[in-house]
């Protein structure tokens, strides 16, 4: 409810309340066009440049709908037009926030390394989706969104969401065999 009262406040052109908006949806925004975009730099620009247009867009933002959703949104279709404009396909999975933690708690070097190595797979098998679908698969396991949000969130209708979100799987589940497939044979190639 509070969120509701900053965007009415930004709306009447506090500067103020804007501000602690985007405080609070710096990092997921970030977060989001850091995936899809894969650098640091263009990930802050892409930031940027979704609070700019939310701040001129503000008085379009429909009050029945969630706020991240609808901001989300505006940084998902700059990320998709960057993406389109440079021919640019990569993303990365590295979290930016990892916590502090206890020294029995602490990852293993077999473990970080392996982990890295799993997030560098998955980096590889993402670059083979279109930006479109490589958003969905981005905003359904890294943000966790419904069907329905990942709809108003890319402007899709539901059903376009589960067939896209269908055919990105299975074909992330066709280059992981290939994948697995060269592995093996090179394994036996070596043999």
């Amino acid at each position: 409810m509070e969120e509701l009262l900053l965007v009415n406040r930004a709306r009447r052109g506090d500067q103020n309340a804007f501000a602690e908006l985007v405080e609070h949806y710096q990092t997921p925004v970030y977060n989001l066009a850091y995936r899809m975009l894969g650098n640091a730099n263009d990930a802050e620009d892409a930031a940027q440049e979704t609070f700019l247009r939310a701040y001129t867009q503000l008085k379009s933002f429909h009050v029945d709908q969630k706020f991240a959703t609808w901001l989300l949104s505006i940084a998902a279709h700059y990320c998709i037009d960057r993406l389109r404009r440079k021919r640019f396909l990569w993303l990365s999975i590295e979290d930016d926030a990892i916590g502090e933690s206890l020294a029995s708690d602490a990852p293993q070097p077999d473990d970080e390394a392996l982990k890295h190595e799993n997030e560098r797979e998955v980096e590889r098998l993402l670059e083979h989706l279109s930006p479109p679908n490589r958003l969905i698969v981005v905003l359904k396991y890294w943000y966790d969104q419904s069907v329905e949000e990942i709809s108003r969130t890319t402007g899709d209708s539901v059903s376009s969401v589960k067939v896209k979100l269908h055919r990105a799987r299975q074909a992330l589940a066709r280059e992981l065999d290939t994948a697995n497939g060269r592995t093996h044979a090179h394994a036996a190639r070596v043999a």
